[in-house]
């Protein structure tokens, strides 16, 4: 069968964003090769000999890559409203590099399972390591947490910045028998990670049916997630139980209207961990927690991504 390649040339801070908008015109799958995640691999085994010319591989920013059906009829309104879509997460602060939009004929769907030979477990922090579902790797010490993803097609590997940042703060506050809630779940991968680090129950929101169904074949590969209930909802709008943290990877743009929902939602001293912050969205984000009374407790970088630990508290 011929598909139709339609590939974005992007910075690693868009490919998320631009993989959500091939989703809205109904892609058959995408493929994400980014330069951050050939590093990963390269930090997470040093002692492993590479010959870089051997491996296919970009060195900086990122391609998504998008297939249709090589008779699909209207794939020109499709690549105008593109070039609109990734040109408007400008307005977003999202740095989309130069967007240059290509195209080009593929003669079969090996691009479906090409990309898994490149997808290897990484180790994100101290305890968590996150493997593809095909992989058979095992934890190299007691106190390892392997989380299982199939990244499918479009919500990455669970080795963003901002979805590393997430994992760091959650592995940094929780300490067993949380409630929590994960605000924009993607992949399910901040849920799973929860679930390791001993949280009790936990609720996955995204405004996306397409990312729903994801989360629930990620926790489907995660015998500890099984009780993660998974729905689709706007932000927290309509939820109503108080919970002891709350974490959010999205766009600062959206965290900042989620700010006063969470803190009608926390339980006392508890935690609200953000991410998805570009540096210079950060002030404006700690300012609205500031003025929703949230204790900033900490701020962590990650090149020039930020994520935030703050508390629902009005005593210091």
């Amino acid at each position: 069968m011929k598909w139709t390649e339609v590939n974005v040339k992007t910075t690693n801070e868009a490919v998320e964003a631009v993989s959500s908008i091939f989703d809205g015109l109904d892609a058959v799958g995408v493929k994400i090769e980014n330069a951050l995640d050939f590093e990963n691999y390269r930090a997470s085994n040093p002692a492993e000999l590479m010959e870089l010319k051997d491996i296919p591989h970009i060195t900086e920013g990122a391609i998504v890559s998008a297939y249709y059906p090589d008779d699909t009829t209207n794939i020109d309104v499709i690549l105008s409203q593109l070039r609109t879509k990734v040109n408007a997460l400008v307005d977003f602060g999202l740095d989309i590099g130069e967007a240059s939009i290509t195209t080009v004929e593929v003669q079969d769907d090996n691009w479906a399972t090409a990309w898994k030979k490149y997808y290897h477990p990484v180790r994100i922090t101290r305890y968590l390591t996150v493997k593809p579902s095909w992989s058979d790797y095992q934890a190299s010490f007691s106190d390892e947490k392997v989380i299982s993803l199939d990244p499918g097609m479009a919500f990455g590997t669970g080795t963003h910045p901002t979805t590393r940042l997430c994992l760091q703060a959650l592995e940094m506050t929780m300490r067993g028998g949380e409630t929590l809630y994960d605000v924009g779940t993607g992949s399910g991968v901040l849920s799973i990670a929860a679930k390791h680090l001993g949280a009790s129950d936990i609720e996955a929101f995204d405004v996306d049916d397409i990312a729903v169904a994801a989360a629930q074949e990620n926790f489907d590969l995660n015998p500890i997630a099984k009780d993660i209930k998974v729905s689709a909802n706007d932000l927290l709008k309509g939820i109503n139980r108080p919970v002891d943290t709350i974490v959010a990877n999205i766009l600062s743009d959206i965290l900042v209207p989620l700010i006063p929902q969470a803190k009608q939602l926390l339980n006392s001293n508890g935690y609200f961990i953000l991410s998805g912050i570009i540096d210079d969205k950060l002030e404006s984000v700690i300012d609205t927690l500031i003025a929703n009374d949230f204790k900033i407790e900490e701020v962590l970088h990650y090149g020039e991504w930020r994520g935030v630990i703050a508390t629902n508290r009005k005593d210091d």
